[in-house]
């Protein structure tokens, strides 16, 4: 019996994976715990419009995030901060402090958990900091920090 799997089962298939199943397995396992519906013609024009529906909207996601990233490269974020000798900072810069700043100036809101900083920053200077909008889309963003002068 041909079914298709509405959820992931372990040594069976993924979840909207159309599969072969035993006609005792399917009606006694799979269809009373809601893991597989029958592969009927109206069942699998609903899996196929769900497809693609999730498709669009996963384009949509990703083509937001690329005009974000565009955005990203025309913001400047300057940090000021005390200092100590030859410039070092007292701490370090955090991506929260950014995340804050970079919605204060250009009220764009990034969670703080998509920022990746290579190595904390912990002087005066000119960084690049990467922000992971979507898993193929990544943005960078400048960063100065400068002594806030007394």
């Amino acid at each position: 019996m041909k079914v298709i799997l509405l959820e992931g089962v372990k040594n069976v298939g993924e979840k909207g994976q159309i599969i072969n199943a035993k006609d005792g397995y399917a009606r006694n396992f799979l269809f009373p715990k809601n893991l597989a519906i029958e592969a009927t013609e109206i069942n699998l024009k609903n899996l196929e419009n769900a497809k693609k529906k999730k498709e669009e909207k996963e384009k949509k996601i990703q083509e937001e995030a690329k005009a974000l990233e565009e955005e990203l490269l025309k913001k400047t974020i300057v940090i000021k901060t005390k200092t100590g000798e030859n410039g070092r900072l007292f701490g370090s810069i955090t991506t929260k402090e950014i995340s804050d700043l970079l919605e204060k100036e250009h009220g764009i809101l990034i969670d703080k958990k998509k920022f990746d900083l290579d190595e904390p920053i912990k002087s005066v200077g000119e960084y690049y900091v990467k922000i992971k909008l979507h898993p193929t889309v990544n943005a960078k963003l400048k960063v100065i920090v400068t002594e806030n002068k007394r």
